[in-house]
């Protein structure tokens, strides 16, 4: 299963909704909590290609995006293919 990682704010309903289905799925995965900012937040931009908004969410190299689109890969059939590689 390839590194999933999902940067994160605290009090955020999108995050817990993307962790959430993670966790749901049995899926283990790298959280950073940028809540103060400082490199991790940087580090995170640049990944995005510039977003800002959390969570932001990666499967080895790919960049997902956000809880909606993970939900909708999940709804598509797609994220179990992904997870897989």
């Amino acid at each position: 299963m390839p590194q999933v990682e999902i940067y994160t704010k605290a009090f955020c309903g999108f995050c817990f909704r993307a962790k959430h289905l993670l966790e749901a799925k049995g899926v283990a995965f790298e959280e950073y909590d940028i809540t103060m900012g400082g490199e991790k937040r940087a580090e995170m931009i640049q990944r995005a290609d510039g977003r800002m908004t959390v969570p932001q969410i990666f499967i080895g190299d790919r960049h997902i995006g956000g809880s909606d689109d993970l939900a909708m890969l999940e709804a598509s059939g797609e994220l179990d293919a992904l997870l897989a590689d």
